[in-house]
Formats: structure tokens, sequence, C-alpha cells
């Protein structure tokens, strides 16, 4: 592996442009035009470097430890000096990026970048280690709305939703880690709920971000609106069931709160002009 690919690599690649796409994309459909399209893209993508470099230079001892081969810092891939350093310079981006919008829109990126920052430390270990998520996806879409020409205010519905959206994808995102990380002294939320709790706080809140981004805007929801509500409670319970079946194996039911998730994130990026 070359140094550069390590170095993206360090990044956590592909939550972190899943995030920037879905953003930007968001960014499209509420009525960005020409350069802020770009500018939303760049100013989304430096907090999710910056959240996901300083994950890796804090973790570097403990992804060690627990013999993470697949993390570049753990593996000698790449010096854990370099990935800080990369972190470093992405998080100073961050307000820069937002200038061209103005001063709010400015604040908001920043505010998501400083969350996002405190999940990696110090509440990834805290019973607070949800609130990062919360606070920050809410202020995405806040954010690519304001960011708009007049800045406009966001919707409620659309900050509630990606709040909720965020917070089960915390959940879900912790489940494959769960072991691994009370192996080296990690007790954030979804770790003092356990594997059970944690994949029930995940189905509740992205049914939660389903149900917000159906039946929040002005109107009656669109087709495809009841569509995919009704796919989220009928995938939910399925994805239970067939848990129950395997014996306590939380595979389907992990399955399940992805497909919901899914589900949530298309809805956010074709919620439409939103002003």
């Amino acid at each position: 592996m070359s140094r550069a690919l390590a170095v993206l690599k360090s990044s956590h690649p592909e939550p972190g442009g899943a995030v920037t796409v879905a953003m930007t994309l968001l960014a499209i459909g509420v009525g960005h035009r020409g350069w802020a399209i770009l500018g939303v893209f760049a100013a989304v993508g430096a907090t999710q470097l910056a959240v996901g470099w300083v994950n890796d230079w804090l973790d570097a001892d403990r992804d060690a430890a627990t013999g993470r081969t697949d993390k570049p810092v753990a593996s000698g891939a790449v010096s854990r000096r370099t990935v800080g350093i990369a972190g470093l310079i992405a998080a100073l981006t961050i307000p820069l990026l937002g200038l061209p919008f103005g001063p709010l829109p400015t604040l908001l990126i920043s505010l998501v970048g400083v969350f996002a920052l405190l999940y990696d430390w110090p509440l990834k270990s805290t019973v607070f280690s949800v609130v990062p998520y919360l606070v920050a996806f809410g202020l995405l879409p806040a954010f690519v709305v304001v960011a708009l020409p007049g800045h406009p205010a966001p919707p409620v519905w659309l900050v509630a939703a990606g709040a909720l959206l965020g917070g089960g994808a915390h959940f879900a995102n912790v489940l494959p880690d769960l072991a691994d990380d009370a192996a080296t002294g990690v007790r954030g939320l979804p770790h003092r709920l356990g594997a059970t709790g944690s994949t029930i706080a995940a189905a509740l809140l992205l049914l939660g971000a389903t149900l917000t981004l159906v039946f929040g805007p002005d109107g009656p929801p669109s087709w495809a609106g009841w569509a995919a509500a009704s796919a989220s409670v009928v995938v939910l319970p399925l994805g239970w069931y067939a848990t129950r079946r395997a014996q306590g194996r939380g595979v389907a039911m992990f399955r399940a709160v992805i497909v919901v998730a899914l589900i949530d994130v298309l809805l956010l990026i074709f919620s439409g002009r939103v002003v």
C-alpha cells in the first residue's frame, strides 16, 4: 500500500465519503448551483476527513493492541504523526471552506467539525457518545440550507431527521466493533446498552428519521414516502424475527438497520426544495 493510499484509508473514506456525497446531493436538491455545490462538497468533506484522521491518531495504540491490521497506522503503513497532522490541517480548513457562504454557514459547519471531534475525544468512551452524532448530523443539513442565497432558515423537520439519522448511525456503526472496543476500555453508550440494546436503539432512531422525513414536509406524503415508511416498518420487525430464529445472532437485524438507514439517506437526498 502506498503512503498516500494509507493516509486516505486512515480517514475512514467509506462512511466519510457517504456522508459527503449525501450532503452534496442534498445541496443539489435544495437548489445549490455551480461553485456552491463544490463548496458544500469540500466543506462537508473536510469535516469527515478531520474526524476520521483524528480518530485513527487517537486510537493508534488501541488498534495495535487488538490486532487491527486493516488500520494503516496499526499496521505500520503510515506513521501516527502523519495522520495526526493531516487531521489537524483538515480541522483548521473547515471554517475557511465555510467562509464563501457567509458567517452563519461558517459557524454551522465549524460546529459540525467541533462536535465530530468531541466524539473522538472525550465523549467516545462516555454515556454521552451519541450526542456528537445527534448534533453534527442535525447541523449538516442545516448548513446546506442556510448556505443558500439569502440564508433561509432550515425546516425543523429536516434538522430533526438529520439528528435521528446520525444517532441511529452511531449505534449501527459501533455494533461490529463492540467486542474490540470493550477489550480496550471503550465504554460509550452502545457498549453500555449491549448488542441487543444498541440494535433496538438504532432501529428506533432510524425509523424515527424515516417518519420525520415522510410526514415532516408540508402537504400530504408522496407515494414514495408512503412506500419508504411501509418498507421501514416491515423490514425492522422481519430483521428482529430472523435474529430470534437464528438464536441471538444479530446479523439479520443489523442488515435490517442498514436497509432502513439507506432508505433514510435516499429520503433525505430527495426531499427536494425545502424553502
